[in-house]
């Protein structure tokens, strides 16, 4: 016997069991993108190497470690296994002059792929669901993008989910904080790990995300982007808390909130949760204003954010509000494989009429028993078993068996119905 060929490690199959919860909440997510004017855009799994390096930086961890990179055996191109999709659609929007007519408001869905350690609600092959708001440049669309989260939470019932915000302000602000940043971390050289040692000339302003317990007081200590931020850029950040204030948005202030993608600026948020132990971050964006002209684009501004969509879906595990599979309506019980042609078209009417309807099929052993039959139909969790036996074949009939109470308190029954009239039994069944 061969080897058995498993998944490649952090990057898991999503099983009948799971995928309706994962159905339900990208239903969930549609209708809210709906409900805001969003409309949805989808973009290649494989983008060049030089979208992520150009677009997130190349001193980011994402681009530095995690990135899936592969030279492209036909003609040599650097391809890389897209990490996060704020920069295809970005490129896509550029790529199509997308803004020729004005801003666009846009969502997507899919796979990202990141080599890190696999960890709960962290896997190599990941799933995020993201919202840009491109070609807009005030605060109310920071906020607008901040309320659609929230209104994610109370559509999914979460609780507990807190929202951190911060300012990058522009780059000419954070080159002053930068110069000041790196002059204090130097001054204190022999507190610094590895990582902020690496980072303290390349990105100093990624070490006061640091998650090294042993710098803390360090990383509290060091100068504040929002003592240097200007005029225009306190603007904006206030213009985005009095919306937020005036639709009782609360919110808390975090100066070390710096995103890891260079592109941000301005406005950058998080929503967080004691929930997921130390994955606490569940979704977060900011303005990435530069991002279109440094890929190419003609410039122009641009918020967004995205959401890990397993992260989400063990919140509501844990908290028991995945709801339950789709209801089997009936599981048909068939006698002898002749009867397969009528069967099939039966069961065709019946799902015509809205009805989700199982047909027994034979297997290795033949259709087997009508015990066995009904065995798996009750195992199903179907409402009902219909039967076709080779009497009631004989007479034009089905049988219809109830397997479950009646919700409503109905006495339950098993009783016949012409074949013809299964239509009808359908929508009594619906009333």
């Amino acid at each position: 016997m061969a080897d058995k060929i498993t998944a490649v490690k952090g990057m898991n199959d999503i099983l009948p069991a799971e995928s309706a919860g994962w159905e339900w909440l990208e239903q969930q997510l549609r209708n809210l993108m709906a409900a805001y004017g969003y409309r949805n855009v989808r973009t290649p799994i494989v983008e060049p190497t030089a979208l992520f390096v150009r677009g997130l930086g190349e001193v980011t961890d994402i681009v530095e470690k995690e990135m899936y990179s592969f030279e492209d055996r036909l003609n040599g191109e650097a391809l890389t296994l897209r990490p996060e999709n704020t920069a295809g659609v970005v490129r896509a929007v550029a790529e199509h002059a997308m803004l020729y007519d004005g801003g666009k408001r846009l969502y997507y869905m899919g796979p990202m792929f990141r080599h890190e350690r696999p960890q709960r609600g962290r896997y190599r092959q990941f799933h995020q669901f993201g919202a840009e708001a491109l070609g807009f440049a005030g605060p109310d669309v920071d906020a607008e993008l901040i309320m659609m989260a929230c209104d994610l939470w109370s559509r999914l019932g979460l609780t507990g989910v807190k929202l951190e915000i911060n300012s990058l302000g522009q780059p000419a602000e954070r080159l002053q904080h930068r110069q000041a940043l790196i002059a204090y971390l130097s001054a204190h050289q022999d507190q610094l790990d590895e990582d902020a040692r690496r980072r303290l000339h390349s990105n100093p302003l990624r070490i006061l995300d640091t998650k090294n317990p042993a710098m803390q007081v360090l990383v509290n200590g060091a100068p504040r982007l929002m003592d240097h931020l200007g005029a225009e850029s306190l603007a904006h950040f206030n213009g985005l808390k009095a919306i937020l204030d005036a639709n009782d948005v609360a919110y808390t202030i975090n100066p070390r909130l710096v995103r890891g993608m260079d592109y941000y600026n301005l406005s950058v948020f998080e929503f967080v949760t004691d929930q997921l132990g130390s994955q606490g971050t569940v979704c977060a964006g900011g303005r990435y204003d530069g991002l279109i002209g440094q890929i190419g684009g003609k410039p122009a501004p641009a918020v967004g954010w995205a959401l890990g969509m397993e992260r989400i879906l063990e919140l509501l595990k844990s908290a028991n509000l995945l709801p339950a599979p789709p209801v089997v309506d009936a599981y048909a019980v068939v006698a002898t494989a002749n009867a397969w042609p009528t069967v099939a078209n039966v069961l065709r009417t019946l799902r015509a009429q809205g009805l989700n309807v199982l047909m027994h099929s034979a297997g290795p052993d033949g259709l087997g028993s009508m015990k066995s039959q009904f065995k798996k139909a009750d195992g199903s969790g179907a409402r009902y078993a219909l039967v076709f036996g080779e009497d009631e074949l004989a007479h034009g009939m089905v049988s219809v068996k109830p397997l479950r109470a009646d919700p409503n308190g109905t006495p339950t029954v098993q009783r016949q119905l012409p074949i013809a009239e299964s239509a009808r039994w359908a929508t009594e069944l619906q009333a």
